[in-house]
């Protein structure tokens, strides 16, 4: 079935909402936070894992997927959800932002992109047919349509011929869609000008997908500024009765500032990545557990936390681990940080239903610290 999503209450002081969604795996609540699960899974956590985070929507890759395994053996296996063992849904970005990454601004035609591989320099071509055609083989719950994802530092003559050209392909994506199981989300872009937002926005709404993004916001190392307005300028032109989903955003501050502005949805690569690196997020700021000063320190990462991690491992024993290089440290990081995102988006919902967010927001910054 097709998603549905229902708008329970508005916030009295902001533009911030409570609403569910209705997928083919049951409902999830929004505001939410999305793990990332590139190659269909999240970086070192089991689907079990990932339920005791309280995750629901979970993201796969439709660029990766498509060069290993294919799309084609993801659907002998009965698609991502059984291949991959998750019984949660599952959303499939478009590949255009891999694709824009490795393309040269002369490859990109209006029939689509032309590039290299990243793991053997083979030519390829990916198309908005095609970016659909492998996402319905996947059967996720919701894909994406394909677009250009241009850098915030594009001028304005070609964020214009982006977008122009991010619209037709749209309506070619959903012209060729096929999974009655499936929604499609479109994209807007536009950079932060307004004008283009709206634009983008306004003819977006038009082709009536399922749910809308605020695309090129994670792009090209954008200010928190620009992040802003691009939310801004675009809000106002998207349906009350659809998901809004900021794409690629997971900074603890920047999830706050988006729900204030009316997003329902965020992803990002953000809390297993810098669990690599030994990095945890806290409700004080991030913390590196490699530092000294956790060398005899017998605490939870973060004592009113409920994760795995918090539950039973102290810093010193992690910081051991990731000093040594044990991937056990890396993977209780991992967990801690997305439950600790979910646990934000949990606590940001209920705000929204007592209508104190704003109250919320002040307390937040005056504990965290970037």
């Amino acid at each position: 079935m097709k998603i549905k999503y229902n708008l329970l209450h508005e916030e009295k002081n902001t533009k911030a909402r409570l609403g569910t969604i209705e997928t083919n795996y049951g409902v999830v609540e929004t505001p939410m936070f999305m793990p990332v699960g590139t190659r269909a899974t999240v970086k070192m956590l089991t689907p079990e894992e990932l339920y005791d985070v309280h995750s629901g929507v979970i993201l796969a890759n439709t660029y990766h997927l498509w060069l290993r395994p294919g799309e084609d053996l993801v659907e002998k296996a009965g698609g991502l959800h059984k291949f991959m063992n998750y019984h949660g849904p599952i959303l499939t970005d478009s590949g255009g932002f891999q694709v824009f990454s490795l393309a040269n601004p002369k490859d990109i035609t209006e029939e689509g992109v032309h590039f290299k591989s990243h793991i053997d320099g083979s030519k390829l071509f990916l198309t908005p047919e095609k970016s659909i055609q492998i996402q319905n083989k996947l059967d996720s719950d919701i894909a994406m349509s394909f677009d250009e994802c241009p850098p915030a530092s594009a001028t304005y003559e070609y964020m214009k011929n982006s977008i122009e050209r991010t619209l037709r392909w749209a309506a070619r994506g959903k012209k060729v869609h096929a999974n009655p199981r499936q929604s499609l989300f479109g994209i807007v872009q536009g950079g932060a000008y307004e004008d283009l937002r709206k634009f983008s926005a306004t003819e977006t709404v038009k082709l009536d997908f399922d749910g809308y993004s605020i695309g090129g916001v994670a792009n090209d190392n954008e200010s928190k500024e620009d992040m802003y307005k691009a939310i801004d300028y675009s809000i106002p032109y998207l349906p009350k009765d659809k998901p809004r989903y900021l794409m690629g955003v997971g900074e603890p501050s920047d999830i706050v500032e988006g729900v204030i502005r009316g997003i329902d949805m965020f992803d990002c690569v953000l809390p297993t990545r810098i669990a690599r690196h030994g990095n945890a997020f806290t409700k004080h700021g991030k913390i590196n557990i490699k530092n000294a000063k956790y060398k005899e320190d017998f605490t939870p990462i973060e004592k009113d936390c409920d994760c795995y991690a918090c539950r039973n491992y102290t810093k010193a024993y992690i910081r051991h681990l990731v000093n040594v290089d044990e991937s056990l440290g890396g993977r209780l990081l991992s967990i801690h940080n997305i439950r600790f995102l979910i646990r934000l988006t949990e606590e940001l919902r209920e705000a929204i239903k007592e209508d104190r967010l704003l109250e919320y927001r002040e307390e937040f910054y005056k504990n965290y610290h970037e």
